[in-house]
């Protein structure tokens, strides 16, 4: 995939996290209260369920998996990596290798929590959709009903918001923002921050007229959100969808916040160019649309949610209809992918990949063969113009599932895809 320069980049990687009014800055290893009630364990649940060794998994097939894992980080120079996967009728595999610190060589651990960038859009999209089979909202209602301020907004539906089809301009690509985030990435912003520096550019295309990947989209939804709930995203975020599908290691940060253990991230989305530890760095600017933080045994789990609609075999998270609609992908440009409503497809491969400074992840369900893939890197540097997790998915899924290769994330246009 295309790999744009890094400034630019940064815009994309860059789509993650601001909030209404002020983040406020909690000490690292803490986490809103909300999350920590969730997260509240004598034990981590491990809900890799597959042993440090693989289970059942041909020998022979480990063994071609280690060496293109191995092969990928070394030419993409990726510090450490934990790949999961499950395959029905045949095993699984999790492993970690690299280091978490580059600086004291700490190895990677399994059990490591990241932050899973543009993977966020999944959850708002979700919660979105959850108002839609209420009736409380409906998808082709223009933004302007519910915020203001929006160019064209009167003619922008909240379903092209999520299919990324508003031609409303990304924020992340206004250098005046990259300068402003790079210059400080302490600072907090908040959504209409972040969102005012794409308000100066005129829209890229008409609605509906084509695709653009656009933090811009995601923010916007999660205001709708806001105004319909009455309740701040976070809680509705924990109240509609982490409680009900039991992921108690998945959490929006407040601030710089970040559980514990977590590898270092680095990146090279600076204004030098130069490679930095942007493991602390706040991810407000991306809000709804890139900052929550996540772990292996959640994402496997919200992989199998967010393909099927159902929380449990008892009990749904979205209709079936409203379930459909949301798999109906359409084309990006990307040969192999197509985008729904906050979902990618991506040669069978359904989930989304996320990207923001230090860390990408990809976490992809294959219905084909009930299938599940999680990846989790601590760099976002790109390797040949490529993600590197684009990379490691692609030399996986070569392995696992030749009939159906991770084509890519069609979200290369932007910092924190």
């Amino acid at each position: 995939m295309r790999r744009i320069p890094h400034r630019r980049l940064l815009a994309a990687t860059l789509v993650a996290a601001s909030v209404l009014v002020p983040m406020t800055v909690a000490p690292a290893g803490q986490v809103p209260a909300a999350a920590a009630d969730r997260m509240h364990h004598a034990d981590r649940l491990d809900r890799s369920d597959c042993p440090a060794n693989g289970d059942g998994l041909d020998p022979a097939l480990a063994a071609r998996l280690d060496t293109a894992i191995a092969d990928v980080r070394r030419q993409a120079d990726i510090p450490g990596v934990v790949v999961g996967l499950w395959l029905p009728g045949r095993g699984c595999y999790v492993r970690a290798t690299g280091v978490a610190d580059t600086a004291t060589g700490a190895p990677m651990d399994r059990d490591s929590y990241v932050r899973i960038g543009s993977e966020t859009k999944t959850f708002t999209v979700t919660a979105l959709l959850q108002l839609v089979d209420e009736h409380r909202i409906g998808l082709d209602d223009p933004i302007a009903k519910y915020v203001d301020g929006v160019p064209c907004g009167d003619r922008i539906t909240l379903r092209e918001l999520a299919e990324m089809r508003s031609g409303l301009f990304p924020y992340t690509f206004d250098p005046d923002f990259q300068q402003a985030l790079l210059s400080d990435p302490a600072r907090s912003f908040t959504p209409q921050e972040s969102l005012a520096y794409g308000y100066r550019h005129q829209n890229t295309f008409q609605p509906e007229e084509q695709f653009q990947y656009s933090n811009s989209n995601l923010l916007l939804l999660g205001l709708v959100i806001e105004k319909v709930t009455g309740e701040p995203f976070g809680t509705v975020l924990d109240d509609r969808v982490l409680r009900p599908a039991h992921l108690r290691h998945t959490l929006l940060p407040e601030g710089t916040e970040f559980p514990d253990p977590h590898p270092r991230g680095y990146t090279d989305q600076t204004l030098s160019g130069a490679t930095a530890d942007s493991t602390d760095w706040n991810p407000s600017w991306a809000w709804t649309a890139g900052a929550m933080i996540s772990d292996l045994g959640d994402l496997r789990h919200w992989a199998q949610v967010l393909a099927t609609g159902q929380f449990s075999s008892e009990k749904r998270m979205l209709s079936p209809e409203t379930q459909a609609q949301r798999l109906q992908t359409l084309p990006t440009g990307f040969p192999g992918t197509g985008y729904g409503l906050g979902i990618i497809d991506t040669n069978g491969w359904i989930g989304h990949n996320g990207s923001i400074p230090g860390y990408e992840t990809v976490t992809v369900y294959l219905p084909a063969q009930q299938a599940t893939m999680v990846v989790m890197i601590n760099t976002d540097s790109s390797s040949g113009g490529q993600e590197p997790s684009t990379l490691l998915a692609r030399a996986i899924t070569e392995v696992i599932t030749p009939d159906h290769v991770y084509a890519g994330s069609a979200t290369t246009d932007q910092v924190g895809s």
